[in-house]
């Protein structure tokens, strides 16, 4: 019987540890309305009244508007119905919105490209209320690719750091460069682009970047693997969408993993990866809400409902900080 006890004690023991070695996430929290149409969601509350507005890939920018985070979430229309005025190839059906609050005006960033294209180019919207009807298209940013550069010019997001303004942008090809804006942050400010991330291994498939800063580190998050096309074929296990970060004192360069691996060699700490009924969470961005505090949200499939990229549904969750580093 003594040897009975102990080795259920090792066995239970062993058990515990294996659990503790899997690592668990918080399913996404309540979303009620359409939560669908929710392709590379980026949010941001109205000062003047509360509402939060959510941007998302689709429909030449969907708008979704709600009283809360949680919803109910209702569809507004297009950002901008008449097309991007940037005559490119994909102008009419625009891709990944930034939104973010510059001086008393909202800029949404926006992509023109078509899908596995280098031809690319980063656009920008503004609004003093975010309303259906109220964009006026600025157009053209001044960044842009081509076959011949070593990026892919979508997937923009703005950082503010002391008076300037920095562009995170990039997919495949050469991954995640930034590149400094004019004082206004409404167009590339004439200096070079360089590489903040970049990994070698498979198709070096990462993208959607976007950048905060907490607690005296630059955190840059993006979104690794494939993204899309569940329905059809479904990648390697491992292989399909999940987000992971890296940090640096500097919002310039210098991002690590949290094994110290550089983020332009293949680094990048996994943040939230499939689990339970989420497959390929990623196309993220964060938002410092007064509510929640740090929070991400993100498109997902939902096993149980389908693999389809049109029923995607939006994901959010609160950031949680563990010795300086993201979790959810």
């Amino acid at each position: 019987m003594r040897f009975l006890n102990f080795s259920f004690s090792i066995l239970f023991s062993s058990a515990l540890l294996l659990a503790s070695s899997v690592t668990a996430y918080t399913n996404p929290q309540s979303c009620t309305g359409t939560c669908t149409n929710a392709h590379d969601p980026s949010i941001i509350r109205r000062d003047s009244d509360g509402t939060y507005f959510r941007f998302s890939t689709g429909g030449n920018i969907a708008i979704h508007t709600a009283p809360a985070i949680t919803g109910p979430w209702t569809y507004k229309g297009a950002m901008l119905p008449s097309c991007s005025k940037i005559s490119l190839s994909g102008n009419c059906d625009l891709w990944a919105p930034s939104v973010h609050k510059v001086g008393s005006t909202y800029y949404v960033y926006y992509s023109v490209s078509t899908f596995g294209s280098q031809n690319s180019a980063i656009g920008l919207a503004t609004s003093s209320t975010m309303d259906v009807g109220s964009w006026t298209d600025v157009g053209a940013t001044g960044i842009s690719s081509t076959s011949s550069k070593s990026y892919n010019a979508i997937d923009p997001a703005l950082i503010q750091v002391g008076s300037s303004y920095y562009l995170n942008f990039g997919s495949f090809w050469g991954d995640l460069y930034q590149v400094q804006m004019s004082s206004d942050a409404k167009k590339g400010g004439g200096g070079s682009s360089y590489q903040i991330a970049y990994t070698s291994s498979g198709t070096h498939a990462i993208e959607g970047a976007y950048m905060i800063n907490y607690s005296g580190y630059y955190y840059l998050f993006f979104s690794a693997g494939i993204c899309c096309g569940y329905d059809s074929s479904r990648p390697a296990s491992g292989a399909e969408y999940k987000i992971k970060v890296c940090r640096s004192t500097s919002a310039t360069g210098g991002f690590v993993d949290k094994n110290g691996v550089s983020c332009t060699n293949g680094g990048g700490t996994v943040v939230l990866e499939s689990h339970d009924k989420v497959y390929g969470p990623g196309g993220q961005s964060l938002y410092n809400d007064p509510t929640h505090g740090w929070i991400i949200v993100y498109h997902y499939v939902n096993t149980s409902i389908g693999y389809a990229d049109g029923q995607k549904q939006f994901g959010w969750n609160q950031i949680k900080w563990s010795n300086g580093w993201p979790t959810v």
